[in-house]
This record gives structure tokens, sequence and C-alpha cells, in this order.
């Protein structure tokens, strides 16, 4: 956001200096340290730019965002006196987050962002604030607020009026289409009406849920209506549908296949999910005798992340589809069209907004998009539960891009092995890290375990505590010397913690049941080539098994099952 507007500024020759250090607008580098002098020398006091807030009101924070919102941006310190002198706040997790809440009450406020500075060693806490471009922000009560000088003042009578008639946003998504009803399909009316609950989609309903709208004498389709409501939306609309391309390496700028996904946006949503999965695959883990099949996204986060596509997408932009890409390493998601204000991507998991409210309303009744906010949420937090690398979002003004990971710092063995604990109900999501890093043979204290999963000290003592008291986890020392390692009596994938007694008694089982070869010992044991060869020879100098055949014909029995006479060493 700071770089575009420092673009624009130029472009029109602004001086920096017409707007305040932490504004969005300046051009000055913001530093997260000050001294007093210079704090003072930069903000010498409120104005239409600048409020100091001494303590952290939650409506008094949202009437000052508000009034930034509708008047030129500005700036918000929390934790600095009347006079300009800070005097410092809380700026840990949970007093951010409070400050995300209170701005977020704040509806259609405009985009912002949180930053804790240090002004001689107190702490403050600045809130930047955009001018929205689009529509107009009000508080929680309704108010319209603006500034007027160092003043935030609420509009009523004819100022409101005019100040809303300037200022409304037309909803791109409930403008009519050249479309009648009548040109709607009966079965996806069908299925329109059967998400909705209705006992049919009559055009009463339709207009009430913006699928449809008067013009003039006539009923037709809305733009949200024909991306639900007609078979091929796109002859309409341009480019309403999803483009998939496959790359074979990561630096590949030409695709080796390219198609696609057209429809109403349910089926959009539904085979897109779909077929990126197969284009993906999974990845199969052996844990002692076990074999495991495991997503390498999974399919709730990907249709997730493509019914975020279509759904806040600029349907006004014709000429630019939803784009999949898929590389080795990952698959992007991108959107026509910038984040909708408020939402940043420094703040896109606390806050949301809807640009095709409709749209996304109606995605949801049919199960394919979560609550307004939980989007984001359910991607991060299932991708986290799996051990998978976090997704990572970018943003610009002519488009919004989810990267999903197809990689992870967390082994395939080790998923699959965390999985098949946590099957037998002993082990919470959260706790799953911790696992790893014990069976990689790390000894976990309160700090490593703070480090890694990123909570406070009670958060991390419970966590250890209760893989401890699951049998998971062995202790040694008591209070702030407390250590933890994995319990002996946990079996961790091939290759980690694994003794040499119990490889050994893995490959035994398998001799119990048939011969045993090189090739199998690895498919089945996650071993490569040396380290199967290993095993085999060990159990033969122990006297456990017997070598039998020659070259690519070799094979290991159970000692005792190899019958005398045989020729060469066979059976």
């Amino acid at each position: 956001m700071r770089g575009y507007a420092i673009l624009v500024r130029v472009l029109l020759g602004v001086r920096s200096l017409a707007y305040p250090l932490y504004h969005p607008l300046s051009t000055d580098q913001p530093p997260l340290l000050l001294a007093g002098a210079d704090f003072a020398r930069h903000i010498p006091g409120e104005s239409r730019h600048v409020e100091f807030k001494q303590g952290a009101s939650r409506s008094c924070i949202a009437r000052a965002v508000a009034a930034f919102s509708n008047t030129d941006g500005g700036v918000l310190l929390v934790g600095v006196g009347p006079d300009g002198r800070p005097v410092g706040t809380n700026v840990d997790g949970e007093a951010l987050a409070e400050l995300h809440r209170a701005v977020g009450s704040v509806h259609d406020g405009g985009r912002y962002e949180i930053t804790p500075i240090a002004v001689d060693g107190r702490s403050v806490a600045v809130i930047s604030v955009a001018r929205r471009r689009q529509g107009f922000a009000q508080t929680a009560d309704g108010q319209v607020v603006v500034r007027r000088e160092a003043m935030n003042v609420s509009l009523i009578g004819a100022q409101l009026a005019e100040f809303v008639a300037r200022n409304a946003l037309a909803r791109f998504e409930t403008t009519p289409t050249p479309c009648s009803l009548d040109a709607a399909d009966p079965d996806l009316l069908g299925e329109v009406a059967t998400a909705f609950g209705w006992s049919m989609a009559s055009p009463e309903r339709l207009l009430e849920r913006g699928l449809a709208t008067h013009d003039g004498d006539r009923t037709v389709l809305t733009v949200a209506g024909a991306l639900y409501l007609l078979r091929e939306p796109e002859t309409e609309l341009g480019k309403s549908y999803i483009e998939v391309f496959r790359y074979r390496d990561d630096a590949a700028t030409t695709e080796d296949k390219r198609y696609r996904i057209t429809g109403p946006l349910p089926r959009q949503v539904t085979e897109a999910a779909a077929r990126v999965t197969d284009e993906i695959g999974t990845d199969v883990a052996v844990v002692g005798l076990h074999r495991y099949e495991l997503e390498r996204i999974p399919l709730p986060v990907l249709r997730e992340a493509v019914a975020n596509a279509v759904a806040h997408r600029v349907y006004e932009d014709t000429r630019r589809s939803v784009r999949i890409d898929i590389r080795p390493t990952k698959v992007s998601i991108t959107s026509p069209g910038p984040l909708p204000e408020p939402v940043t991507v420094d703040n896109i998991r606390e806050q949301n907004a809807a640009r095709n409210a409709e749209v996304i309303a109606t995605l949801r009744r049919f199960r394919l998009a979560e609550d307004a906010g939980r989007g984001v949420d359910l991607m991060q937090d299932v991708m986290a539960e799996q051990l998978l690398d976090a997704p990572t979002f970018r943003a610009d003004a002519t488009s919004v891009t989810v990267d999903l990971p197809l990689t992870s710092t967390v082994t395939i063995a080790e998923r699959a092995w965390v999985g098949e604990i946590e099957s037998r109900g002993e082990l919470r999501p959260l706790d799953r890290i911790l696992l790893v890093h014990a069976a990689r043979g790390q000894v976990l204290t309160n700090t490593a375990a703070r480090s890694l999963l990123g909570v406070d000290s009670t958060h991390a003592r419970n966590a250890l505590q209760r893989l401890r008291d699951a049998g998971l986890l062995a202790q040694e020392g008591r209070m702030s010397g407390a250590r933890y390692q994995l319990a002996e009596t946990i079996t961790p994938p091939p290759g980690l913690k694994l003794s040499r007694a119990h490889l050994h008694d893995l490959v035994l089982d398998l001799a119990r049941q048939a011969p045993v070869t090189n090739q199998y010992l690895r498919e089945r044991l996650s071993v490569d080539r040396v380290e199967a060869l290993r095993l085999l020879t060990e159990l033969v100098e122990a006297g456990q098994l017997v070598r039998v055949g020659q070259r690519r014909g070799v094979r290991y029995l159970l000692a005792g099952t190899f019958e005398e006479g045989g020729t060469d060493g066979q059976v």
C-alpha cells in the first residue's frame, strides 16, 4: 500500500511533508524506534491526520478509524497522552488482537496497518488508516463520521444525505444483465431453491437475494444471478470462469497442460478442487507395516481457496479469469482485482469484507464456502493440523493470489506416523509438532515448546504435560528444569529415533509372512537400498535370517524355515 502511494504522490508532484510520519501516503521511511525529541518533531500534535489516544477504548478507536476512512486517512497513536507525550501501552499479542477487533467493529473502514513502535523505551501502537476509495465507513451504531481539523464529527441532515449520495458504493454484482428471468436454466433454479430451502425459486425470492432485479418493466438476472442460473455465464459476463495451467518445473514459463472450468459457480468450485487434487496426486508413506496415502493439499483447503477466488473477484474485469497455476512446489490461485477494503495481506486473518455479498452468501448456501471471516482461518488451520506449510497471500492493485505449498518441513513418514498416533485418540492437533520434534530426538523444554507452537509459557507447559499424561512423552526433572523426550513405548517412523532392535523386529515380522527382498524391505520400511542391505546382513550374521539365491534373485528367509538339500542355497 505504501509503495503504491509513493508512486502516486511522485507522479502528482505532492510534497512528502503533506502527510505525517506513519500516514499511508507518507513517503518517509517509518522508524520502529524513536527518541522523544524526534517523535515530537515528526508528530508535534493532533491534526487533520493525527489523533492521540492514551487508552484503547474500542468505541473511541472505532470512531477515529471511521473518520479517517471517510476523509483523507490518518494516524491513530495509542499510548500517547493528549499533550503528545508517549505514556506507553500494552502491545502483546492479545492487546494487538483487541485493537484489530476495535478496528473491525467499523463497517466498511479503509485499509489499515497496526505497527508497534517504541518511543524513549515506551511502547506505542500506531494504527495507520487509508482513505476508503469506494463507499463510506460507519461506526458500529451506524454513525457516519468525518475528520475536521483535529476533531471527529458526525454528519447529520443535509450534510449526511449529500455525503452518502456522493460516496454510495455501486455493487456490480446486483447490476442488471440483458438476460430475462426466462433465460434461467430450470435445473439450476431448482438447485438454488434447494440450497436456500425454498419450495421453488420464485421471482420474489430471487429479487430478495439479489439474483434478479427490475429493469424497466422487465425482470432480469443480475450479474450474481447469471453466475448461478446460466449454464454458460461467460456468454454474458466474459471470462467468468477458471483457467488451469500446469507446469513441469517451477521456472517454466510455458505450461504443458491448460484447460478451462466453466459453468455456474458451484460447479466451477467443486470441479476445480477435484481436478487440481487429481493433478497433484497424493504422497505415499509406509510406517511399520502400514501404508498411508496423504493428501498433498487437503481438499477443504483447495475448495475454500477456489471459492474465495470466484466469490471475491472483480467481475467488472471481463478479460481475465480466475487462474490456477500448478507447479511442482506449489499451487497458486489468482483472483482478478485487489483485496476489498479494509483487508490487507497483513490483516487478512483478522478482517473480512465481501466485494460480492450476494455471490458469497449464495455459495455458502451450497456449503462451498465458510462463514464470513472463517475462510482464511480454515485454510491456515487445516494446513497446520496436517503438518503442511502455511498458505501465503500476495496482493497488489490488480489481483490477489494465495499460494498453497506442496512442500513441508515435516516429512511424509512423520505425517503418517503422527496420524497413526492421533487415530488412537491420544493426540490433539496443536500437539502434533511437539511430537514430531521429540521423534527427531529433540529434548523439549518449555522454552522450546513456546518457540515451536508460538504460544505463551502456560499453553506450552499444558501441551507438554498433556503429551506426558498420554504416555507419549517422558519427563525428567521438575519445575523450570523439566525436560521431555519421546517415551520409550512410542515408536517413531523409521529413520528418526527408531532403535536398531525395533527395526530388526519389523524385518523379522515381514520374514514370518513371506521371503523378504531388499526392494520389498525398502518399500515397507521407507529406508534406502544401503540401509535395507545393512539390516538384512545384520540379521543373517545373527543367525535369524538365511540368505538364498544370487544377484537379483536373492531373498531372505526366517532361520528354521530353510530346507536342507537345496541347490546353490535355493529352497
